[in-house]
Formats: C-alpha cells, structure tokens, sequence
C-alpha cells in the first residue's frame, strides 16, 4: 500500500508537476509553490529553530492590518480573531497527521495528490500561486504607501512630459530594488534576512506603545460590534495567520516531526499576542481613523514613524522574491524554458512588471488583503486541510466528534469565503 501511494505521488507529469532545482540544488516537484520559499530543509532543524522559522512563516504584513480589521469589525471581533486563530492551529494539525500517512508527503501539493490524485495536485498549486502573486502585489502597494510617507510630495519628471510622483513613483522603485533578487536562483541569503520581519513586527508593536504614550493618547473608544464590517475583519484575520502552505516543509525538515503540534502551538500563540496587542493599541489610539495600514496613521516627522516605516518595509524587500519564484519556475517550465539563464531573467522582469503595473492602479491595500484572505487564505487554511484530512482518513474511520468540528469549520469557511470575497469585491469596485 506505501508503494502504491509512493508512485502515485511521483506519477504527475504536468506543468505543475515537473522537476526544480530548489535552493538547496534538489530536485522536486514543481507544482510545489512553497519550494521555492525559505529552504527549511535543513539536516534536522531543532525545536528553537523550526519555532523561529514557523513564527517567520506566519507572521507578516497582515500585522499592519489588525487595527482596521477591529475598526471594521468591532472590539467584539477580537473574539472572532481567537477563533480564527484555533481553526487555523487545527487545520495545521491536520496537515501533520496528512504527511504521517505518507512518508514520501513532502509538500502541501503532496497532499492534494496523495487525497485527490492529480487534479488535487494542480488544483492546490493553482490557488497558491494566484494567493503569491496577490500578495507579491500586495506588497508592493505597501511599499509605496509607506515610502510615499517617509518622502511625501516626491515627483521625477519622465520623458514625454509624464510625471511620477507620490505612490506609483515609490511602488517603480521598490520593484527596481527587487529586480536584481528575482533573478537568483539560490535564495537562501534572503530566507536568512527575510527573519527581520519578526524585528519589524515587534518594531511596529514599540511604535504604537511610543506613539499612545508620548503624542496621541488613548481615545478608549470604538464600536463594540458592526455586522456589516464583519466579513472584512474575517477575511483579515485570516490572512494573519496564512502559513500552511509552507507548514509541511517546515514538519519535513524536524529532528522531531512529533513535537510539530507543539512548536505550531507556541507560534500560533506567540503571532496572536502580537497581533492582537497591536489591534488593541492601534485602536485605542485612532479609533475608527485608523487607516488600512496602521503605520500610515503615525505622525510624520517622528523617530517612531521613521523606525516603523524602515522596519516594516524591510520585509516585504526580502520576501518578495521567495513569492514570486514558484511562479516564474512554473512559468518556465511550462514553456521548457528551465536551465536558461536568459529565459530566467526575462520571465521575472516580465512577473515584476505586471506586479509593479497592478500595483500602481490598486489604491487599496486593506481590501485587497481581505479579498486574499477571505477567498485564497480560507482555500489554503481551511477548505484544502480539512477536505484532504477527511478523504485521506475516512477508511480508517473517524470520530464523530472530530467529523462534526471538522464539518463546522468548513461551514465557518464557506460563510467567511462566501461573504468575505462579496465584500471585499463590493468595496474594490467602490474605490473606482
């Protein structure tokens, strides 16, 4: 039965299933979109450092965005927010007892294969790209909001008399930054420097304590509850605590793949404190002011602005390239293009360039984070977790305990991806 299963995970001879070359020089399967990221398959990681790489994985720009999610949601989402963060731990475990089926499971795509074949495998590649490459813009955007912050009123003027200036000018540069990174194949130096991520959140979290003490003040006020904002605030949780997608290569990587549950737990729980100590502060200070990116709110001219602003867009400048890899690998080798260095260079300025260019027209972060969350991160989170686990285990036999939570999660994700994407779609189209 295992070598049934093995082969039948090596058999996809697809586009999304062809060979890499990863950072480390192996090969693997290129439908794995999580491949091309950090390289956690080191010799057996420790318990400390699989915590330090699962906390880097999960945590992330959606930090910037808590604050809002409360406005939206009311100080009463924030239990909604727990919520959230217990299914997604959940849904982690259940991606480890996936991989404890199979011994050759090595990749979030693994496991769509392993519970639905080939159609399993592209359908999970599918939805994380599509989720990188929005992010990838999403990052973007933050960038030119922030920097358009620090440098504000900023302009060049072009040939032909067209004029950069404010956001779209800071979005074409950060691309500019980041274009030599995409070209690399070997990304392990920006896995390493992506790690000051957790620095910038923990940067952010000072900022705002700076900030309610020595100018602002707290205002103690807010909505205790808006119906009406709860499918955002959802869909922006949900993006706090989007990470599954690499959570199997980080379980591969272990000395111990048994204590998984444990270093997800200590992680889930330290991203929550950080999360939510910054919704509480964000919103306290500027009520319902708050912007979609709290650090937009900070007074310009201030060291905290400045510290915030530097440490927040450190992150985004070293991840972006880990993003966008899988994407142009699969780019590659759909049109046999792998191994060219030429084809290479041409395929990640071609991805950058329509990252930059739907970057400059995007004029909302904060729905867009939520459109990503309540679609793309509930897929990866939830409805891929918990459909596989079901597929892959129901001849075991389940409990009807756990068939029953597992059903009620799945019903909390179709209401959150259902409601959640109307209205993050209806606020989009509202903005134009």
């Amino acid at each position: 039965m295992e070598d049934h299963k093995t082969s039948r995970l090596a058999a996809t001879a697809s586009p999304l299933g062809e060979p890499l070359l990863t950072a480390t020089g192996k090969r693997v399967v290129d439908g794995d979109a999580e491949a091309q990221l950090p390289p956690y398959r080191s010799a057996g990681a420790s318990f400390s450092r699989t915590c330090l790489n699962l906390t880097n994985a999960v945590s992330g720009i959606g930090v910037l965005t808590m604050p809002y999610a409360v406005s939206r949601g009311g100080w009463l989402s924030l239990a909604l927010f727990a919520l959230v963060g217990a299914v997604c731990y959940y849904t982690g475990t259940l991606i480890a007892r996936c991989m404890r089926a199979d011994g050759s499971v090595a990749t979030y795509p693994d496991v769509g294969q392993l519970a639905f074949g080939a159609a399993g495998r592209r359908t999970v590649a599918v939805f994380m790209y599509v989720e990188l490459y929005l992010v990838a813009i999403s990052f973007l955007v933050l960038e030119g909001d922030n920097l358009d912050k620090l440098f504000p009123g900023a302009s060049v003027e072009l040939p032909a008399g067209y004029q950069l200036r404010g956001k779209q000018l800071f979005i074409v540069l950060a691309g500019a930054v980041v274009l030599p990174t995409t070209w690399l194949k070997n990304l392990g130096v920006l896995a390493y420097v992506s790690a000051l991520g957790l620095v910038a959140s923990a940067a952010l979290t000072a900022s705002l304590v700076w900030a309610g003490v020595s100018e602002s003040g707290f205002r103690g006020s807010g909505n205790v509850l808006n119906l009406a904002g709860l499918p955002t605030s959802l869909g922006l949780y949900f993006v706090c605590f989007t990470g599954h997608a690499v959570f199997p290569t980080i379980y591969s990587s272990m000395k111990n793949s048994k204590q998984f549950s444990q270093v997800l737990l200590f992680s889930s729980v330290l991203c929550s404190l950080n999360y939510g100590l910054t919704a509480v502060l964000g919103y306290l200070i500027y009520g319902d002011d708050v912007q979609s990116q709290v650090t937009l709110n900070l007074p310009s001219g201030r060291v905290y602005t400045k510290i915030a602003i530097v440490m927040t867009l450190v992150n985004p400048l070293t991840k972006y390239a880990l993003l966008v890899a899988p994407i142009t690998s699969a780019i590659e080798e759909r049109f046999s293009l792998a191994g060219s260095g030429p084809a290479r260079v041409a395929v990640s300025t071609a991805v950058l360039v329509s990252t930059v260019a739907v970057a400059s027209m995007v004029p909302f972060f904060g729905f867009l984070m939520s459109f990503i969350g309540s679609l793309l991160s509930v897929m990866a989170t939830v409805f891929f977790p918990c459909l596989c686990y079901l597929k892959i285990y129901k001849a075991k036999g389940l409990r009807r305990v756990e068939v029953a939570a597992i059903v009620a999660i799945l019903l909390l994700g179709a209401f959150v991806a259902v409601t959640g994407t109307y209205s993050s779609l209806l606020d989009i189209i509202g903005t134009f």
